[in-house]
């Protein structure tokens, strides 16, 4: 993948922001990314502020459970599925603000 972004971007020194997983704190990554000239940083442990999908899951959570209740599992279900496939005009204005 370090191989690939460098190609891409071309020539000088940039940085890849990565999570810290253990395939990516290896030594050949850190090998690699100084070989081709790039500036690793890695993100805290835990950091859902960085990360889309634990920004979409609050979102989500905070629509469809706050102040609602729901008669059983299927009706739970079909909230969320709606709130996912069918948003409001309201709700796309939300979602521009992940990204």
């Amino acid at each position: 993948m370090l191989w690939k972004i460098a190609r891409n971007v071309g020539h000088g020194v940039f940085t890849v922001v990565l999570d810290k997983a253990r395939y990516q704190k290896c030594m050949r990554v850190q090998w690699y990314a100084e070989l081709l000239g790039i500036e690793l940083l890695y993100l805290p442990a835990y950091s859902p502020q960085f990360n889309l999908i634990e920004r979409f899951r609050r979102f989500v959570k905070k629509e469809v459970l706050y102040s609602q209740y729901y008669q059983d599992f299927s009706e739970f279900k079909s909230a969320i599925n709606r709130c996912i496939e069918q948003p409001d005009y309201q709700q796309r204005e939300k979602f521009s603000s992940f990204v």
